[in-house]
């Protein structure tokens, strides 16, 4: 069986790694393998491929919510992500997971497991303390946090930032607020690293 699979990930290096681990096998066809999520939305619907792989961290639209709108309009579409967090807090709509640091032989046969058995294979960490709540609600950031979350990072203050973006300081103290209790942090270190895990940075 032949199976035809879109990659999708931000990481060009890592995409273009697999591109060439995947291609070096015979029943596998690589339809696309894209930075982009709107490349990717496109290619399947053209091509209604058998298998999406994705990673959970990516900018304007984060993992979770491209694998939930995937299976909206294409329920019976198989999802695996490849990720570097060690286990989610759900796996809802996936049908593999795998961290980025799995063997060839294990992806492979992960594929096949998804694909040609229709069954699901999912790569759960014990340490619950990797978890990370990407399918919590409240960690769905608007357009406006996400640049207001770059500034601050780049140690821009309220005065600089309310001028960058053209709106008051204290609308800029309420984006904070919001972004640091959705976030789940308490200073700029842990927004920083939190921003760097979800893909925002």
């Amino acid at each position: 069986m032949i199976k035809n699979i879109i990659i999708v990930d931000d990481h060009q290096l890592f995409l273009d790694g697999l591109v060439s681990l995947l291609s070096r096998h015979k029943d596998i066809n690589i339809i696309k393998a894209t930075t982009s999520i709107n490349s990717a939305f496109d290619a399947i619907k053209k091509s209604k491929p058998h298998l999406v792989i994705s990673d959970i961290s990516m900018p304007k639209m984060n993992g979770i919510e491209f694998i939930s709108k995937l299976k909206k309009t294409h329920p019976s579409l198989k999802i695996m992500v490849l990720s570097m967090f060690a286990n989610l807090h759900s796996y809802k709509n996936i049908d593999a997971y795998l961290l980025k640091e799995t063997s060839e032989d294990e992806l492979i046969f992960a594929i096949n497991e998804v694909v040609k058995n229709n069954k699901k294979y999912l790569k759960i960490a014990e340490n619950k303390e990797e978890n990370i709540n990407l399918y919590q609600s409240n960690i769905l950031l608007t357009i406006r946090e996400k640049e207001i979350i770059k500034l601050i990072i780049n140690e821009f203050n309220t005065t600089e930032i309310s001028e960058k973006l053209f709106i008051s300081k204290h609308t800029v103290m309420t984006h904070r607020k919001n972004i640091f209790f959705k976030l789940e942090v308490t200073n700029i270190a842990g927004l920083t690293k939190k921003a760097f895990y979800l893909g925002i940075v």
